[in-house]
């Protein structure tokens, strides 16, 4: 319990300093260069097929993650709580969104259609931390935070869209709700875990973190040999981390330590 406590303490505490340091930074814009993408060629009548196409993994493990999660009978020791693995189901969930709004936006790229690929992704992370809230803190705040968290990351996005559409664009809220992702589920692994596999989520943040260097490396990634684009291959990094999160799940145990869901 005492470690559960400081857990919170902890989470919160890390929250306040990223708000903290996100107050003294300057307004974060987006770029309109964003949009100009290195990859502009088009495939069986696809405007930026490669974009686009890449889409297609983060669709095939939303699916597959969703018909797992939601087929384990009660008591499957995968889930000592069935409850915990309704945020699973979101990242699931998220990701299949993911698929249908990075490729409605990459379709015609723009600030307005950024909007619908960035919302997906928000409830992909924030499903996330909640899922590992639940499963090294407790159950019972997991559920209680999973929906505000939900609430926080499309939050980020609309500001962020409100900003933009006022002529002060800033990016500081949703890069804030990335950053704070990332940190908890490296922050739960010094917990202790009742599931094997838990080091998989180093996997997971490493994938994502590769994911952000291709897209910065985008033009740079094309320019050798004009074959695959940074931001494609972006997609296929960020879709790893999906499966890598699906792996866990079938692959895990449950520990010999005494679960109390809380």
């Amino acid at each position: 319990m005492r470690s559960r406590s400081n857990a919170v303490w902890l989470l919160l505490g890390v929250a306040a300093l990223i708000a903290i340091i996100g107050a003294f930074l300057p307004p974060i814009p987006q770029p309109l260069a964003y949009h100009n993408f290195a990859d502009q060629r088009s495939w069986l009548g696809i405007p930026n097929f490669g974009d686009v196409a890449s889409n297609l993994p983060f669709a095939i493990f939303g699916v597959r993650g969703l018909a797992f999660v939601l087929r384990l009978p009660p008591g499957d020791p995968r889930f000592v709580d069935s409850a915990a693995r309704w945020p699973y189901a979101g990242v699931f969930f998220g990701l299949l969104l993911t698929a249908v709004g990075s490729s409605y936006y990459h379709l015609a790229p723009d600030n307005a259609r950024l909007v619908w690929d960035r919302l997906p992704m928000t409830v992909v992370f924030t499903s996330l931390v909640a899922a590992v809230i639940a499963e090294r803190i407790s159950v019972r705040l997991g559920r209680w935070l999973w929906p505000l968290l939900l609430l926080l990351g499309a939050g980020s996005v609309w500001q962020w869209r409100l900003s933009e559409l006022r002529g002060h664009g800033d990016l500081r809220f949703y890069a804030a709700v990335q950053v704070y992702s990332a940190l908890v589920l490296l922050l739960t692994l010094l917990l202790p875990a009742h599931y094997t596999r838990g080091e998989d989520f180093l996997i997971v943040v490493g994938s994502y973190v590769l994911a952000k260097i291709l897209e910065t490396a985008d033009r740079a990634v094309f320019s050798v040999g004009h074959v695959v684009s940074g931001h494609t291959l972006k997609h296929l990094a960020a879709a790893g981390a999906g499966y890598w999160i699906l792996r866990m799940l079938t692959m895990r145990e449950t520990t010999r330590q005494t679960f109390n869901p809380g």
